[in-house]
């Protein structure tokens, strides 16, 4: 066999064995932010079989570009024991505390890809999988085949539970609205101490089997967006993991 086929051969091995194993999962988080990689890490970690899925070819939403490409971003108090854990330098300038954009980002992906998490990047969910009331899984398809306008049908992965993490689109909850009538407002006008908070507050299972974290919580509830301040949307994932856990033991207990 000819290296080059044998180097195909393995990436077609080793994908499929990972795609395979995500069809049926306990929790499948859809977006690869801040608050969706961490709750994502988290759930792995904790023994619990999790497929994350982002729409881009690279992770970190939007932490990378920090404020306006400016790449440091800012947390309030509340939040510094996530940054300590997740061992990130920073440093207080005023009532902020400052650090790096790329550090944290890299922090969270090098976590999430140790904790067990089966990841699929270039991947979107085009629909949500709704049997008897209950969110029960993701319609996939590849990201360039939206990009390109192609008619090509997608599959489908089964969990127990569903992480909308995708910010400010909330695009999990807007296929849900659209067989729900729920109404998705969208995040309202920029205030960071509310809308820092209210990304937490916000943090729910908003139907049964489907929860909603970080920005994509805000739009739900129309609560203000906060620019390039990261420590809610931690936060938010860190609640989004505690809430999945009970919705997937509560599954279980259906079974």
């Amino acid at each position: 066999m000819a290296i080059e086929t044998e180097i195909s051969e393995i990436i077609i091995d080793e994908y499929t064995k990972m795609l395979k194993a995500a069809l049926n999962s306990d929790a499948v988080v859809v977006g690869g932010g801040p608050s969706g990689l961490y709750a994502a890490a988290l759930l792995a970690e904790d023994g619990y079989h999790t497929v994350l899925l982002d729409r881009r070819v690279s992770l970190g939403g939007g932490i990378w570009g920090g404020g306006m490409m400016f790449n440091k971003i800012t947390f309030q108090e509340q939040s510094r024991e996530i940054f300590d854990e997740l061992d990130i330098e920073y440093w207080k300038r005023g009532n902020l505390y400052v650090a790096s954009a790329i550090e944290l980002a890299g922090a969270l992906i090098h976590r999430l890809s140790k904790s067990g998490a089966s990841i699929l990047n270039g991947v979107f969910a085009e629909d949500i999988v709704l049997i008897n009331e209950r969110v029960r899984g993701v319609v996939i398809n590849w990201s360039t085949v939206e990009m390109a306008h192609l008619m090509v049908d997608p599959l489908m992965l089964s969990s127990k539970v569903v992480i909308d993490a995708t910010g400010h689109p909330a695009e999990v909850i807007r296929h849900l609205s659209r067989r729900k009538n729920i109404h998705i407002p969208g995040e309202g006008a920029m205030d960071v101490v509310r809308g820092d908070s209210a990304t937490v507050e916000h943090t729910k299972e908003i139907y049964p089997g489907l929860v909603v974290c970080g920005m994509a919580a805000n739009a739900v509830s129309g609560t203000p967006r906060m620019g390039p301040t990261f420590g809610g949307m931690l936060l938010s994932g860190k609640k989004a993991y505690e809430i999945a856990r009970d919705v997937i033991h509560s599954a279980n207990s259906m079974n």
